[in-house]
């Protein structure tokens, strides 16, 4: 079972057991991301996906890992490493996962919490609309959010996601 997932750069051949993720298509483009996978013994192994790296979250919630690359969103079976499903052309520029094992993710407009499968979403309230979300961590159970206010680019604005919750506040600028 899978119990570790980061996103790393391109390893030396031969240096990890590789296993490539890959969807045939024609509107592929030519990069490429790598994860380096641990399993509960310890076992070190990297899967290669198709798209330039944005980010990889893993739900022990779900037994679930979701890599998000250029191309696609990725979602894994922590059980035996196997995709299960995917997503083309996904918008999103972040994904997280929170503490009690909910998948997060963000296009540059909205912010949603993804289910079992990757058609399971949930809008999640925003205070504002937002253009060019990004998340920017964690902080005991509060992620971090930044952003500018749609269609008034000159106000930046800080936002808190409350991982039980799943409540979007503006962030106190104390």
């Amino acid at each position: 079972m899978i119990s570790k997932a980061e996103l790393i750069n391109q390893p030396y051949s031969g240096q990890y057991q590789e296993k490539i993720y890959d969807v045939p298509s024609p509107w592929n483009s030519q990069d490429w991301s790598w994860v380096k996978f641990e399993n509960d013994d310890f076992d070190e192994w990297c899967g290669e996906f198709r798209g330039s790296p944005r980010a990889v979250a893993l739900s022990k919630k779900f037994n679930k890992i979701l890599v998000l690359t250029s191309d696609y969103l990725f979602q894994i079976d922590c059980l035996n490493g196997e995709l299960i499903e995917y997503e083309s052309k996904p918008q999103y520029q972040s994904l997280t996962v929170t503490s009690s094992g909910d998948f997060i993710v963000a296009d540059d407009y909205t912010i949603e919490k993804i289910g079992l499968k990757l058609k399971d979403k949930e809008l999640l309230d925003c205070p504002i609309k937002m253009d060019g979300i990004k998340f920017n961590g964690w902080t005991s159970n509060k992620l971090s959010i930044s952003g500018d206010e749609f269609l008034n680019w000159n106000n930046h604005v800080e936002l808190e996601l409350d991982g039980e919750k799943l409540e979007i506040n503006i962030k106190d600028s104390k």
